[in-house]
């Protein structure tokens, strides 16, 4: 009996034993004088990653799951080879850190504040960097994880030999009030090589774990080069730029230059100014709601980039209401038209589209007409995309009559293709494709392009002579080519080209100057003008190595008949045709010599009137910059002074592999 009644005695005594040792090592803890550990965690934590670490001034800790330390005074030196002595030094430094996976090597902080800091970080391009916790710091295991960091001023410097970054930020911390943005910031110094700065605010806590959830709101205002950026909005992790949700407003000279920026190719453009929203979860950045111009042209639609594959993917549509042309000057290689834009090329169509420059002598012969820009190649293996642009009315255009277009663009491992193209030229249309491989050197060329029914009075709306012919031409164009520029494709190009035409009207008067005949010129130009009858017309070329030499050009009407033969050399860009005009009247002034054309497109020579015929041939060699074909309808009508048998003629330019796929009803007679 008493052993029994001993027993919860005993019990008790052993609880309050155990309570009251548990209640002196919580005073023990709480108590405890941690500043004289502070010698030996300095001397350890710097024996242990080969640099100094020192608490200056007072050390407290909570013991737990997950401890914290507060330090007041802590310096922390950077490695040697850093240019900053500290990783960071401050007034002082509280965070938590969890005990468990201490036991495996790893540092996880899930909070750390920092108070007047200076913080030097610094990466190497072979993978040293001075905030890995280890003696080897290129070792990415020895990189802490921290969830959340909060500044009270104080700086952060940051270099990156790889990125061309060497980033200078000051920060201030203002009263938190709920709805505002305490955390104030100041950024110098230079990105990609470039001069940036930003400025701007963010909430008082700064998320960098991807575990995190909350975002936090954020502003920025950053220029970079000649880009800036505004954006404001909220992002959940700032360390690799997770779940940002924000409007922006983005502008510079060039959209070519995001790709030194941000890794993005985009084609050479005028000035930009876009706005949007902007997205990222994951690895894809979404901009969408995109609005904006692009020199004096509109621009809107949505894009993404997917950078969760080795090589990232650019996708998305976009399309202007008004493209004006002089914008697509940069894109093809083209220096920039002489004098200012068009400052109402978005609001209003010119009345009447200006005449091309005329062409001075000097210098002209050495001159180059085709585009010599380089294309880079590095560029076009640097990301894959698949992106749709279409314009719905293109204006401006002073030697080509486009209306609209689009185009399918497709980039993957080096290989462009554009499939497929569509424009409205001229009342007619003009599609099909092109395709450049990259990883050749120098880079593979092939197009093939269809002209399907291009209106004759439209297609040289500058030349009033031509504005009461009437007939539709079609034609066929394809090329294969080698070269880093448009102009060393064309000029090693091999294939086929055929124009047709079959039954129009066209102006006497036009016919006259092509004939030489002055006699009639001036009688048509005091009596006026009239139609005559257009029976067929041809025009065949076998392209070997950038030489255009002719298989057919003929052109018969019921008034005058040309025929004509000879060469354009697209590699140096020189003309050597000859016109034989056959009028089918009587004219005491006519002359029935052969029409020699030559010279070079940039400065080109005609005989025996070399006056009338360049000025023509100048017309029709701006068309050429873009297709040298259908510059020849513009210079020559054929026909011989007897009718032709137009069948057996189309039959003729239809034997070449180009001009065999023409539709029949595109060169019928009837």
């Amino acid at each position: 009996m008493n052993n029994t009644q001993s027993r919860p005695v005993l019990l008790r005594r052993w609880l309050i034993g155990i309570a009251a040792v548990l209640v002196v090592l919580v005073v023990v803890v709480v108590f405890f004088p941690w500043d004289m550990l502070r010698g030996p965690i300095n001397r350890y934590v710097s024996d242990q990653l080969g640099r100094r670490f020192e608490i200056t001034q007072h050390l407290s800790v909570r013991l737990g799951r997950t401890t914290t330390v507060r330090a007041d005074g802590v310096e922390f030196a950077n490695p040697e080879w850093a240019s900053k002595p500290y990783l960071v030094k401050a007034a002082a430094a509280e965070f938590d850190i969890k005990l468990f996976p201490l036991l495996v090597g790893k540092v996880e902080l899930p909070r750390i504040a920092l108070t007047a800091p200076e913080i030097g970080l610094q990466m190497e391009p072979d993978g040293r960097r001075t905030w890995a916790l280890s003696r080897d710091t290129s070792d990415e295991g020895a990189i802490p994880r921290i969830d959340a960091l909060l500044i009270d001023g104080g700086s952060v410097d940051y270099q990156a030999a790889a990125q061309g970054a060497n980033i200078h930020v000051d920060f201030s911390l203002a009263q938190e009030t709920a709805g505002q943005l305490p955390l104030s910031y100041k950024a110098t110094g230079k990105w990609k090589n470039d001069a940036f700065s930003a400025n701007g605010r963010t909430g008082g806590v700064l998320q960098l774990s991807k575990d995190i959830e909350a975002p936090f709101p954020i502003e920025v205002n950053a220029v970079a080069g000649k880009t800036s950026l505004k954006a404001k909005g909220t992002i959940a992790n700032l360390a690799n730029l997770a779940g940002v949700d924000a409007s922006f407003d983005l502008q510079g000279r060039n959209l070519e230059e995001l790709y030194k920026l941000l890794g993005v190719v985009m084609p050479s453009t005028p000035p930009y100014k876009l706005r949007g929203k902007l997205a990222k979860h994951g690895e894809v950045w979404a901009a969408t709601q995109i609005q904006g111009t692009l020199g004096s042209s509109d621009i809107s639609g949505a894009l993404s980039f997917d950078q969760s594959a080795a090589v990232p993917l650019l996708t998305g549509k976009v399309q202007s209401k008004v493209l004006d042309f002089a914008d697509l000057a940069p894109v093809i290689g083209l220096p920039p038209p002489a004098g200012p834009t068009p400052v109402n090329a978005v609001a209003a169509k010119t009345e009447s589209v200006p005449a091309p420059a005329k062409v001075t002598k000097t210098g002209a012969s050495s001159r180059k007409v085709l585009p010599v820009a380089t294309l880079d190649v590095t560029r076009l293996k640097a990301m894959n995309a698949d992106v749709v642009y279409s314009a719905a009315d293109i204006r401006h255009v002073q030697v080509l009559p486009l209306d609209k277009g689009s185009v399918h663009v497709k980039l993957t491992g080096g290989v462009l293709q554009l499939e497929p193209i569509s424009l409205g030229i001229a009342g007619g249309t003009v599609a099909g494709s092109i395709r450049i491989d990259a990883n050749l050197v120098p880079a593979g060329f092939s197009t093939r392009l269809d002209v399907r029914a291009v209106q004759l009075n439209q297609l040289f709306p500058a030349v009033e002579t031509t504005k009461s012919s009437l007939g539709k031409i079609s034609g066929q164009f394809d090329l294969k080519g080698r070269g880093n520029s448009l102009a060393q494709m064309l000029g090693t190009s091999s294939g086929d080209v055929a124009v047709l035409m079959g039954k129009g009207e066209m102006s006497n008067i036009l016919l006259e100057f092509m004939g030489l005949d002055g006699g009639e010129v001036i009688k048509f130009l005091v009596r006026g003008d009239r139609n005559v009858r257009l029976r067929c017309a041809a025009a065949a070329f076998e392209v070997k190595q950038g030489l255009m030499t002719t298989k057919t050009i003929v052109l018969d009407t019921t008034d005058t008949v040309i025929n004509g033969r000879g060469t354009i050399n697209l590699a140096d860009e020189t003309l050597d045709l000859i016109l034989d005009p056959a009028p089918k009247d009587r004219s005491i002034l006519s002359l029935r010599s052969p029409l020699k054309i030559g010279g070079t497109f940039a400065s080109p020579s005609a005989g025996p009137d070399k006056g009338a015929l360049a000025g023509r041939a100048g017309i029709a060699l701006a068309l050429a910059v873009v297709n040298p074909l259908l510059a020849l309808a513009a210079t020559i009508e054929t026909g011989p002074g007897q009718d032709e048998n137009c069948k057996a003629i189309l039959a003729k330019a239809t034997n070449s592999s180009a001009g065999s796929r023409i539709p029949a009803a595109a060169v019928s007679l009837k």
